[in-house]
């Protein structure tokens, strides 16, 4: 007889509300808050209704982990959140060598979908997350997300409208649609004891790589497209408030995105 197929993913089916958790640690001590991560962080959320979406190395910086999480909606992240943080014993028990890594866990983002909120960004993944037990190199995937800044509500707004006209059709034609567009979720903030940034307007690209190589080629085909360089990247560069951020992000051994 045949094994029974990987269970699939647990947590919530729709992301309504996305956080983009960028941790920065202290001087060695990745590898460290990965393992207590992959080990004690992830089954333990998605068992108060999170999604662990996914957890990753900044390749820009070897001090930097990022993680994003989902929830259903504003009211289920307060009930979520609390539920973790406040009663969960895998926090009680582990929260405090996680919290020993770090020097700022405060850089957040909290998102939407750039769409209908209804709609699921992140599709689920044909297999399931590697067990525990996973033997083996890390993925060789790559996942970056490009974050820009737009001066207020309006423009944010306009540019959600030029990003799905313009852009997105390019980066699909490119070889690499995005897998989740966010925007900012402009909701107060429902479980204060963990900050989130204020007062930006922001809509983040997170798109997944294959490989290095993957990506290589999708900027060499993005930048062949005709009026790519010409139209499309100085009209952005024209609406954002300031210089964006992309993050290149390599996954750990249990990232679900990959």
């Amino acid at each position: 007889m045949s094994p029974s197929p990987a269970p699939v993913p647990t947590g919530p089916a729709s992301c309504g509300v996305v956080e983009l958790r960028q941790y920065t640690l202290l001087p060695g001590r990745r590898a460290e808050l990965v393992d207590l991560f992959d080990r004690h962080f992830v089954e333990s959320q998605e068992e108060v209704g999170m999604r662990v979406v996914g957890q990753f190395l900044d390749l820009g910086s070897p001090d930097r982990f990022v993680w994003l999480r989902a929830f259903p909606d504003m009211a289920a992240r307060a009930e979520s959140l609390a539920a973790f943080y406040l009663r969960h014993p895998a926090w009680r028990e582990h929260g405090a060598a996680a919290n020993a890594t770090m020097v700022d866990s405060d850089d957040v983002l909290l998102l939407r979908p750039a769409t209908d909120p209804a709609t699921d960004v992140f599709p689920r993944p044909a297999a399931a997350r590697p067990p525990l037990d996973a033997a083996g190199a890390p993925p060789s995937s790559l996942v970056t997300a490009a974050v820009h800044h737009l001066a207020g509500p309006a423009e944010l707004a306009e540019f959600v409208e030029f990003f799905h006209t313009r852009v997105r059709p390019a980066l699909t034609a490119a070889g690499a649609p995005p897998v989740a567009v966010l925007r900012t979720e402009p909701a107060e903030n429902t479980f204060p004891r963990l900050p989130v940034r204020t007062g930006e307007h922001v809509l983040v690209s997170i798109t997944a790589f294959r490989d290095a190589g993957h990506h290589r080629d999708h900027l060499d085909r993005l930048a062949a497209l005709p009026g790519w360089r010409e139209e499309v990247v100085p009209e952005i560069t024209r609406r954002l408030a300031r210089r964006g951020q992309l993050l290149r992000l390599a996954p750990t051994p249990r990232s679900l995105l990959r």
